[in-house]
């Protein structure tokens, strides 16, 4: 198994914090994937790597019957109790390769939030395709850090930190800003030979963080829950300690979500 396929199986430990502690996306965004799409409740819909149902809630209070399917047995029982109350909304602990559907049900569309790049890429597209009838749409979506210009000097010093630490990326600093980071997706749909891309959006906004809440955040994601103890416990008084000296305590985080729709050819 690829180290990433290793990590991906690490977000179960963050299990009770990850609904709190992400990033609702933006309203905007299912907007813009309804409208593209043209799909309408009551619509079967087959989500994978679901989490704690961060991308299920708006859509299940939509009307939409979804299947979600969740690897970590932790973020599948925490889905389940927020989605308790929509019937329509099914649960499954499984690894998208592994899960097998019943006999004959196609979808509507295949979705996945902040999950995809963790699915096998030799398996991922074709899977999809045969889950969808002909005309059938796969979309995706991530959220990640952004660096608009004017961005919270707070991660230039704290970037310092992680550098000491050894935990850096190795990539310039500071990154390229939202509009300048390609983002391959697209490019993947089209080299997999099964879909035909037929829109791509951009979202970027912005949230203020105190101490507590950024550690919470940052418990969420999979290099921080792979730290060693000792390098955590530095980077979490740093960051404790850059933002005591602030009037407010805060910091700002942006954030920058890529919505990739593909139609089944």
């Amino acid at each position: 198994m690829s180290g990433d396929r290793r990590l991906r199986a690490a977000f179960d430990a963050a299990a009770a914090l990850y609904q709190n502690a992400r990033p609702d996306y933006p309203a905007e965004l299912y907007g813009d994937l309804l409208a593209i799409t043209g799909i309408a409740p009551p619509a079967h819909l087959l989500e994978v790597g679901c989490g704690p149902g961060k991308a299920t809630l708006p859509l299940a209070r939509r009307g939409f019957q979804i299947t979600a399917i969740e690897l970590g047995d932790a973020l599948a029982a925490q889905a389940r109790r927020h989605l308790a109350g929509f019937p329509d909304v099914s649960v499954i602990t499984s690894s998208f390769e592994d899960w097998q559907p019943p006999a004959g049900v196609l979808f509507d569309l295949v979705y996945a939030a902040t999950a995809w790049k963790w699915v096998d890429p030799q398996v991922k597209y074709a899977k999809a395709a045969a889950l969808l009838p002909q005309g059938g749409h796969l979309a995706v979506w991530n959220a990640g850090h952004a660096f608009p210009a004017g961005f919270d000097p707070f991660f230039t010093e704290i970037q310092q930190v992680y550098d000491e630490l050894g935990e850096g990326d190795g990539g310039p600093w500071p990154p390229p800003p939202p509009q300048e980071r390609p983002d391959p997706t697209a490019t993947e749909f089209e080299t997999s030979g099964r879909f035909t891309v037929v829109g791509t959006r951009r979202y970027v906004w912005a949230l203020r963080y105190t101490a507590d809440e950024y550690l919470a955040l940052l418990d969420t994601f999979s290099g921080h829950i792979a730290m060693a103890p000792a390098k955590r416990e530095r980077l979490h008084r740093e960051i404790r300690h850059r933002l005591a000296t602030r009037p407010d305590r805060r910091l700002t985080r942006h954030w920058s979500a890529v919505l990739t729709i593909g139609r089944r050819q």
